[in-house]
């Protein structure tokens, strides 16, 4: 079983997949932004944030895969980055749903040197505050899908990631 899922995590196409997963999931954020006029909250911008840092990882893991260590290292940013989501979208949800009560301002609460709403307006400006997310599909909202992607997301890493140092841990045995 670690076999087949250390081989899965150190493809390309496992890497690629989650390039155009996150590549998608900005698309379909910036179609509801810019096409169906749902302006974005400071919550809705992190979970960019942490998408936009799913994309670079992928990618640069398409290039450096094949580094064991390097490897290893990617999927480990990978669970971070899946406990990032999964702890936005909990905000999110939890705004939504008002079972978590949080400062929801239109400060992203960035280092003054990290500012990619300027940098990127059109991708990273927060433009309301807090309360809502648009319905998706079948009364779905979004906050909704993010939750179960995101927990869904996190364990697929987890996964990758203990194979990933098996097999690593196996190389220096031999």
């Amino acid at each position: 079983m670690l076999d087949t899922l250390a081989r899965i995590g150190k493809s390309g196409f496992y890497w690629l997949a989650l390039a155009l997963i996150g590549l998608t999931s900005e698309a379909v954020g910036l179609f509801y932004q810019h096409v169906l006029e749902e302006d974005p909250c400071v919550l809705c911008i992190h979970v960019r944030l942490w998408v936009m840092a799913l994309i670079i990882v992928a990618l640069l893991m398409l290039l450096l895969r094949r580094l064991r260590f390097i490897l290893v290292a990617g999927h480990l940013l990978t669970v971070v980055i899946a406990a990032g989501l999964l702890e936005r979208s909990y905000q999110l949800l939890g705004t939504e749903r008002r079972f978590v009560v949080g400062d929801c301002g239109f400060d992203l609460g960035l280092p003054a040197w990290f500012t990619p709403d300027e940098w990127f307006p059109a991708l990273f400006q927060v433009e309301t505050s807090c309360g809502y997310t648009p319905e998706l599909l079948f009364g779905i909202t979004m906050a909704e899908a993010l939750i179960v992607a995101s927990a869904v997301f996190l364990l697929i890493s987890i996964a990758l990631s203990v194979a990933a140092i098996a097999r690593l841990r196996e190389s220096y045995k031999k």
